[in-house]
């Protein structure tokens, strides 16, 4: 039983070339295609789908799982051991200091120090978010800040005496740890992301703040669904869970919980799109949608960006997500990028572009959204994976000049010497 559930792909050429296809077409990729950016013939690539071929070595197994766009391993060989996430980038080189507070737990600090306040330590946290959305290299920014920021959180937490600070402080130690998840993503530490993503929930249900609760669970549900397709049901549920807790404060929440709601509600649109759960997924949307028309026109939220301004960039993820290229690339005509202030969400919303242009045949411009990411936040698309498979696929393209760049792209990002 088990060897049917986990086959080998070298032991067995089939299953391999099985999977090969399965991913090929979902992809909506030719077998020429393919061969051709394997750089091998059409039959060859043919006889190694239906298993004629004997198994390719690993190197070839890692191209196709390239070309395809596979974002682990694990999903082309069948292999669990093979558990590899291949667009993980290189990590960041602060991210030693952000583990090295993360696991700090000393319960006493040198007696010269000056312990932190709780209103100290809040009006640093909202000046890092600030400065999270107007940086290019946002990881850059935050990750100098964050190491203090999670010691001094943990310190106030530890020094309130009474039941409200000690929720207070559990509030704001939930969100500090919600601006490391900001760093960890597409690092290469997934046990420290978790680590951090499951402290968050523990500190908000702690606090017993809706806001710090719904935070949370926003960051918490994508952790699962971004874990892949075994992980979708308890994204819902956490995702579900949290609109139920908050659903009967909103006729008179404040806008900041209101906005982590109208959040929440895109992000089971969002996985419903993963599903290709069409009706689901924009049902979502459209619910998100009304949330978000009860908030200030100019109003961002400062963790999530939800807001009036991004439901044009959802409804791009959405039919990204869904496959479908040609809504995508209308969705993306009418979406207004540039009333998103947050660099790194712009730039996250040209990545998305990007997916819409080449699912939608449309190679240059999918380049051209890339180079707009960069431009609006370097460090958003240097370790986002959809972003780094887009520029493996077309530095070997048959045209010269989208190949040129593809590679001054690649080489801005360090993807040739990732």
């Amino acid at each position: 039983m088990a060897q049917d559930v986990t086959p080998d792909p070298y032991a067995d050429p089939l299953r391999f070339g099985q999977r090969a296809q399965l991913l090929r077409e979902r992809r909506g990729m030719t077998q020429t295609q393919v061969a051709d950016l394997l750089g091998m013939s059409p039959h060859t690539y043919r006889k190694i789908e239906n298993g004629q071929l004997k198994a390719p070595g690993l190197e070839t197994v890692i191209r196709i799982a390239e070309v395809l766009r596979v974002r682990n391993l694990a999903e082309l060989t069948g292999r669990p051991e093979t558990d590899v996430d291949l667009f993980t980038g290189p990590g960041h080189p602060r991210l030693a200091a952000v583990k090295a507070a993360v696991d700090d737990f000393a319960l006493t600090r040198a007696d010269t120090a000056v312990p932190p306040s709780a209103a100290g330590l809040d009006a640093r946290l909202r000046a890092a978010w600030r400065t999270r959305h107007a940086s290019r290299n946002h990881r850059e920014a935050i990750g100098a800040l964050l190491p203090e920021l999670i010691r001094d959180a943990q310190t106030v937490v530890r020094l309130a005496d009474r039941a409200p600070e000690r929720r207070a402080a559990q509030a704001l130690l939930a969100e500090v740890y919600a601006l490391a998840q900001f760093f960890l993503a597409y690092q290469p530490d997934a046990s420290l992301l978790w680590r951090v993503a499951e402290r968050a929930m523990i500190a908000a249900r702690e606090s017993e703040d809706p806001h710090a609760v719904g935070v949370a669970s926003w960051l918490l549900a994508q952790a699962h669904r971004d874990s892949g397709p075994r992980h979708y049901d308890t994204a819902d549920t956490i995702n579900r869970e949290a609109v139920r807790f908050l659903e009967p404060l909103l006729p008179d929440a404040p806008v900041e919980v209101l906005a982590v709601a109208g959040a929440l509600e895109f992000e089971l649109g969002y996985t419903a799109a993963r599903r290709r759960e069409s009706g689901t997924a924009w049902r979502h949307w459209d619910r998100a949608s009304g949330m978000a028309a009860r908030l200030p026109a100019e109003y961002a939220h400062p963790v999530t960006s939800f807001g009036r301004a991004v439901l044009g960039a959802h409804a791009v993820t959405v039919a990204v997500e869904l496959h479908q290229g040609g809504e995508s690339v209308r969705q993306a005509a009418r979406a207004d990028r540039t009333a998103i202030r947050s660099r790194p969400r712009r730039a996250r919303h040209r990545i998305e572009e990007a997916r819409g242009y080449q699912l939608d045949n449309q190679p240059d411009v999918a380049v051209a959204s890339l180079e707009k990411a960069y431009e609006a936040a370097p460090e958003t698309i240097r370790y986002n994976g959809y972003a780094r498979a887009i520029l493996l696929e077309h530095l070997e393209s048959p045209r010269a000049p989208r190949r040129r760049r593809a590679a001054e792209l690649a080489g801005k990002v360090g993807l040739l010497s990732a």
